[in-house]
């Protein structure tokens, strides 16, 4: 952990700069179906990242996030959990588990588990239990209405044909409530003895050693249960109708005294709320409930194959940044595996520019403050694979959402050319290791395609290049590690309005760090605010080969350029 002194600030910015191991982190988010198949059936396994581990250690990263890599049926790739204390059987065995991490901290990696507890698989025992009569032990442990009742109030599913979040369950003849797929029935966390079984299953990883937990899809848990029925339209601000419910925090509140305070683990929220009042709640250090939070704003800018605001996406970080200057922590993101490649959606995928945007997105996520978390194959520049066919998705929110189109008869053509740059499925191909078959992610058949471009964008290829996206990732990734400015440091946006150049700078102690980034495929002179004093500047990384001066304030900045500079602070 780093040692420095602290500037004087105030009690809070103290209280910020704390050094903290999940602070100073930098996190790689594993796919584990698309990582690396270890037995030749095409779906990656944990002995596959077992045989990777000496990579991972290669990049300097310092934690490992898994995707749920519980028991599955696999309606939604592991989202939906059948038993959460068992592996999923394509994966391994928990012998498989033990060795991953024991073999990750062997290494100083540690491991975070994602932990879906808004929902099971309808393929529980729990929920198997709950369908077998109204009285049934488990019954409470879900949601339901008796058709008694009526047609139940309307709630809107995220991944159901219909968007309807109840189904109709004929043995009890009631619905039960699902947010996202029929088959991933949403837990009812008003019953005491559902959250007991929680505790109880986390407590179980943690004691094996785990050293995170990432709650999925948390802020949805708690439900208005008198089931009011929503304005027309409320869809399109669901967050602020399904998210934050009236329980949440007691909820939290009770999982940080009965499991979380126990352990030195890292905890982050996925979502937070809609508001920044709703994100400090979350995760503010006082509130004893997560220590992280992990919104999605800037996810939702640049969802339009047509393009973005550079500007749109700088007062997105500077809001969040702000807000959280003296108080609570931020994961800082461009990508996961619920949306686009990073590179094919903020950056340009053309051969031309898409080394130079990757390594400049890049860049902008290990500069920022809040902790970066980086998906698998982006170090890589991977880019969306752009399926032409249904038939090639195996993502059921793209699957699902094309037969709901059908039944619209809307435009199909404009829906797979949408779906193309947004569905999920672009970031889940395999890793492409080399240019054998498959990418060398597998020796049989994988369970999604393989991008055609791994005969030139693959771990093997950039390993040799010292130019390479993979190479510029490890330097970068040593430059933040080395440098407590780009962890802890204030940071000061500059020239706001500028539709193509972000500028910004981070200061801490005796140290400034500027950061300059051509987020376009021109070049570009470019004139420093004076307020900036660039006299003594000092190159720290650069991800073009030729170097670029600053001379009285001005700059030259190749297309996609991203340089970052070491200036005297006075």
């Amino acid at each position: 952990m780093l040692n420095f002194e602290t500037e004087s600030v105030s009690a809070q910015e103290k209280a910020t700069q704390q050094p903290t191991w999940w602070k100073e982190a930098i996190v790689y988010q594993i796919y584990p179906r698309s990582f690396k198949d270890s037995d030749g059936d095409g779906i990656g396994d944990l002995k596959g990242i077992i045989s990777k581990l000496d990579y991972l250690k290669s990049l300097g990263i310092d934690a490992v996030w898994l995707n749920p890599i519980f028991s599955s049926p696999n309606d939604d790739n592991g989202y939906d959990i059948s038993d959460y204390r068992n592996i999923m059987k394509e994966f391994g065995t928990m012998n498989d588990f033990d060795a991953l991490l024991k073999g990750l901290h062997q290494r100083n990696i540690k491991l975070v588990l994602d932990m879906v507890l808004n929902h099971s698989s309808d393929e529980h025992e729990w929920f198997k239990q709950a369908k077998q009569s109204r009285t049934n032990p488990y019954r409470n442990y879900y949601h339901w209405w008796p058709e008694e009742k009526g047609k139940p109030t309307p709630r809107y599913s995220f991944f159901d044909v219909n968007n309807d979040a109840w189904k109709y369950d004929a043995t009890t003849k009631s619905y039960y409530l699902h947010y996202f797929s029929q088959k991933q029935p949403d837990l009812n966390w008003e019953n005491e003895k559902l959250r007991k079984e929680v505790y109880d299953m986390m407590k179980f990883w943690l004691d094996k050693g785990i050293d995170g937990l990432r709650m999925d899809a948390f802020q949805y848990v708690s439900k208005d249960t008198t089931w009011k029925k929503y304005p027309e339209g409320y869809e399109k601000n669901i967050i602020q109708y399904y998210g934050m419910g009236p329980n949440l925090h007691p909820y939290l509140k009770e999982m940080n005294k009965e499991v979380l305070r126990k352990y030195n683990v890292m905890t982050v929220a996925e979502g937070a709320g809609s508001t920044l009042e709703d994100a400090h709640a979350l995760v503010d250090e006082d509130r004893q409930e997560l220590n992280m939070a992990y919104h999605f704003e800037i996810m939702d800018i640049g969802n339009d194959p047509k393009g973005y605001l550079l500007t749109d996406l700088k007062k997105a970080f500077t809001k969040w940044e702000i807000s959280f200057a003296d108080k609570g922590w931020l994961a800082i993101f461009l990508a996961n595996h619920d949306v686009p490649r990073m590179v094919s959606k903020y950056g340009n995928d053309s051969p031309e520019f898409r080394a130079a945007s990757s390594k400049l997105l890049t860049t902008l996520i290990m500069t920022m403050r809040g902790t970066p978390f980086y998906f698998n194959g982006d170090e890589l520049g991977m880019s969306n694979i752009k399926f032409d066919q249904i038939s090639d998705y195996r993502d059921i929110a793209t699957i699902n959402a094309y037969q709901n189109a059908a039944l619209k008869k809307e435009n199909l053509d404009a829906f797979m050319a949408k779906q193309q740059f947004i569905s999920r499925d672009n970031t889940r191909t395999p890793i492409q290791w080399d240019n054998t078959a498959n990418a060398g992610f597998s020796t049989g058949t994988p369970w999604i395609k393989v991008n055609p471009n791994y005969q030139t964008v693959n771990v093997a290829a950039e390993e040799k290049d010292p130019n390479s996206i993979l190479s510029y990732f490890k330097k970068v990734v040593a430059l933040r590690k080395a440098t407590p400015t780009l962890i802890y440091g204030r940071y000061q946006v500059h020239d706001m309005e500028n539709p193509n150049v972000h500028c910004y700078t981070r200061s801490h102690v005796n140290e400034k760090m500027l950061v300059l980034l051509n987020f376009s495929s021109k070049e570009i002179n470019y004139q420093i605010d004076e307020k900036i004093n660039t006299a003594a500047s000092v190159l720290a990384i650069n991800n073009y080969a030729e170097a670029m001066a600053i001379k009285n304030n001005n700059i030259k900045l190749l297309p996609w350029q991203a340089v970052v500079y070491k200036l005297k602070k006075h």
